[in-house]
């Protein structure tokens, strides 16, 4: 044997050399991962009025774009989905609210009751499967009292084409037997869908925050109440049985009903007592986990200038925090607030101090561990997306000073939920404020 490779010599330190590596990798790896990864996302919980993750507050910071669904169908728009995810995620943000609804009409996920589009469903699954990618939870909502992307009014349609509608009003979706009977399909073909790309079932899948009901339910046929609170008992407790994992919301706009004393003291005008929805009522129901509520004065008044738009603002949101704390016992997420370029008193400044404002409602409710649970803006796009815009619509990498408001608010309430410097992201986001 050659003296170089003959015998043990060698081969034990290299062996010993190997054993010492392993053992210092299985002992000290994932502290090394732990940094260079993001912890996989669990599932968001609440405790009375705070929400919890992992056993701490999570107080949201985020935004909507309600178009993620629809843009991720086609090839040549869908990754807008992932920029618009990667930009909320620099910023700090923990939560997007977008549509899992398109009920009839172009890109369609339900065709017509009980039959979808498998393509449009992959689409929702790339949706998630980005927001999970990017460490972004998504505010899942249900269905439109709107007509946009269908809504209650395609289920009308529908009813009344095959000959099973009791009524050719709008609000016969929230009472009519049949229809009540496809909206209940839907939910159980979307709660149990299962993702093409991750295949985990939604019901299964920490990425999504939490379901919405209905975006701004109303039902001007029956003011005092009855009809909607009567759907909403039925529906949750229907989603409930098919997932006890996920929080559950209504998807209010907030307003007072007419036997709520706050209907004449707090409401913007008389017709918000008049729509058939009752903030607190609805919220009540046992198989709702947090409150929702939308702010937008300049639409709900038209004689206010921005000055008095602003107070009704922080009135508004405080009202609600107190029904959170006292009547319900509840987080209050406020799901929608924008402020619009068409008023006629607006500058671009006017925006600033509205989220501002706003921001500062939602830090001084979390330091005091009250039931205000945090905001998400109405709504963010990416270039070249005007058909998709509106009045609030905001690109915000184009906004210097909207960008630095979020992140600021991202790291003033990672701060107070002891969740700053926890992770990479807030690492890089935030270490850089005094």
């Amino acid at each position: 044997m050659s003296p170089t490779t003959g015998g043990n010599g060698p081969s034990v330190p290299i062996l010993g050399f190997l054993t010492c590596v392993a053992f210092l990798y299985l002992s000290f790896g994932d502290l090394w991962l732990d940094y260079n990864r993001e912890p996989e996302l669990g599932f968001v919980t609440r405790n009375g009025t705070q929400f919890v993750l992992d056993g701490k507050p999570l107080y949201v910071n985020g935004w909507n774009s309600y178009w993620f669904m629809d843009h991720a169908v086609n090839d040549h728009s869908r990754h807008r989905v992932g920029a618009m995810l990667e930009a909320g995620s620099k910023m700090g943000l923990t939560v997007c609210r977008t549509w899992a609804f398109n009920d009839g009409g172009y890109n369609a996920l339900q065709i017509s009751p009980g039959r979808f589009d498998e393509r449009v469903f992959k689409a929702l699954d790339h949706v998630i499967a980005e927001a999970k990618t990017h460490g972004v939870r998504l505010l899942l909502s249900l269905v439109n009292n709107l007509q946009a992307y269908g809504g209650k009014t395609q289920y009308v349609n529908w009813a009344w084409q095959e000959g099973v509608g009791l009524s050719s009003s709008n609000d016969s979706f929230f009472f009519d037997p049949s229809i009540r009977r496809y909206f209940k399909n839907y939910l159980t073909v979307l709660l149990t869908r299962k993702n093409s790309i991750t295949g985990i079932e939604y019901r299964n899948d920490p990425t999504i925050f939490a379901w919405e009901l209905i975006n701004e339910p109303r039902c001007l046929t029956d003011i005092s109440g009855d009809t909607l609170q009567d759907w909403i008992n039925e529906m949750t407790a229907f989603i409930k049985s098919i997932d006890k994992k996920h929080l559950l919301t209504v998807g209010l706009e907030g307003f007072y009903g007419p036997k709520s004393p706050k209907g004449l003291t707090v409401n913007p005008e008389k017709w918000a007592s008049e729509l058939g929805s009752d903030f607190v009522r609805n919220s009540e129901s046992p198989n709702i986990d947090f409150a929702s509520v939308h702010i937008y004065p300049d639409h709900w008044f038209h004689d206010q200038g921005f000055e008095e738009n602003l107070k009704f603002a922080v009135k508004w949101m405080e009202s609600h925090m107190e029904d959170g704390d006292k009547e319900l016992k509840k987080p209050v997420l406020f799901t929608e607030f924008g402020l619009s370029n068409m008023n006629k008193d607006y500058e671009p400044s006017q925006r600033d101090r509205f989220y501002r404002t706003i921001f500062d409602v939602v830090y001084k409710s979390a330091k005091r561990k009250r039931s205000g649970a945090g905001t998400l803006v109405w709504q963010f796009l990416i270039q070249g997306m005007e058909g998709f815009n509106d009045e609030f619509g905001i690109v915000p990498w184009e906004k210097d000073s909207i960008q630095r408001l979020m992140m600021e608010q991202s790291c003033r309430l990672g701060k107070v939920s002891g969740r700053l410097f926890q992770d990479k992201k807030s690492t890089e986001i935030c270490s850089h404020k005094p």
